[in-house]
C-alpha cells in the first residue's frame, strides 16, 4: 500500500507516515516500478504502536530503542516501565508549572481588566506588562 493508503487506515496525516519513514521508524519497501514507498501490514502494526507510545509521551529516541529492542527479541517491557517511571516526576513537575502559569495570567487578568488601554510612548511597550509585578 502506498503512504496515503496506510495513513488513511491509521487515521493520519500522509506527512505523518513520511516523518516516520525519514526517522527510521517504519522501513517500506521499494516498488521497483515506480521507486515508490510500499507499506505492509507489519508497517501498519508498527504505526500504530508509534502513535500510542507518543500518547503515553515516548520520544521518537525512546521508541527506536524500544523498537530495537523487540527487533532483537528481547522484551522491552522493562525498559519501557523506567522509561515511563522517569517521566512521571517530569510531568508532574511540568504541571505545577503551568498551573503557576494559570494562576499568574488570570491574576493578572483580573488586574488589567481595570486598567486603562495605554498607548506606547517610547518608555513603554504596553504598560500593563511593563508595569506588572506577581510574587510566587
Amino acid at each position: 500500500m502506498k503512504a496515503s493508503q496506510l495513513a488513511k487506515w491509521v487515521g493520519v496525516t500522509t506527512e505523518t507516515v513520511r516523518f516516520y519513514t525519514r526517522q527510521g521508524l517504519l522501513s517500506p519497501h521499494r516498488d521497483p516500478a515506480n521507486g515508490y514507498h510500499v507499506y505492509n501490514g507489519e508497517d501498519k502494526r508498527q504505526l500504530s504502536f508509534i502513535l500510542r507510545a507518543r500518547t503515553l509521551g515516548f520520544s521518537l529516541k525512546e521508541i527506536k530503542q524500544i523498537l530495537q529492542h523487540a527487533k532483537q527479541g528481547d522484551s522491552p517491557c522493562p525498559m519501557v516501565r523506567d522509561l515511563l517511571a522517569q517521566h512521571i516526576p517530569q510531568v508532574k513537575q511540568q504541571i505545577a508549572e503551568l498551573s503557576a502559569l494559570l494562576v499568574r495570567m488570570e491574576t493578572a487578568l483580573d488586574q488589567w481588566m481595570a486598567l486603562p488601554d495605554g498607548v506606547p510612548n517610547g518608555d513603554s511597550v504596553c504598560q500593563l506588562i511593563d508595569h506588572w509585578y506577581h510574587e510566587d
